[in-house]
C-alpha cells in the first residue's frame, strides 16, 4: 500500500523559512514532488519535482531561487526547503509521486503552510 506522509507545515512570518518532509512507503517512484493549493483556489499548483534516480529538479517560476527540493534515497524521504517565504506562499502543500506538472498518481494528505505579513 502506497503512503505519502507530509510533515513540517506551520505558521511563519514573511521572510521566514520552513522545511517540509514527505515519508514515502509502499513502492519506489520515478519522480516525486510538491503541489500546493491556496485558499479559494480550485486547483492544486505545481511547486517542484525531482527525478528519484539522477536527481534532476524542476521548479515553478514562482518559487525558483527560494525553494529547494531534495531527497534521501536510502530512506525514501522527500524534502522541500522553503526560504524567503511570502504571504502568497500560504497554502496546503501536498507531497506527490509519479507526477508531471499537471497530474500525480499518488498524493499525501497535505500540510498547512501559513505565511503572515
Amino acid at each position: 500500500q502506497v503512503q505519502l506522509v507530509e510533515s513540517g507545515g506551520s505558521m511563519v512570518q514573511r521572510g521566514g523559512s520552513l522545511k517540509l518532509t514527505c515519508a514515502a512507503s509502499g513502492r519506489t517512484f520515478s519522480t516525486m514532488g510538491w503541489f500546493r493549493q491556496a485558499p479559494g483556489k480550485e486547483r492544486r499548483e505545481f511547486v517542484a519535482a525531482i527525478v528519484w534516480n539522477g536527481g534532476s529538479t524542476y521548479y515553478a517560476d514562482s518559487v525558483t531561487g527560494r525553494f529547494t527540493i531534495s531527497r534521501d534515497n536510502a530512506n525514501n524521504i522527500l524534502y522541500l526547503q522553503m526560504n524567503s517565504l511570502k504571504p502568497e506562499d500560504t497554502a496546503v502543500y501536498y507531497c506527490a509521486a509519479d507526477l508531471d506538472t499537471e497530474h500525480a498518481d499518488y498524493w499525501g494528505q497535505g500540510t498547512q503552510v501559513t505565511v503572515s505579513s
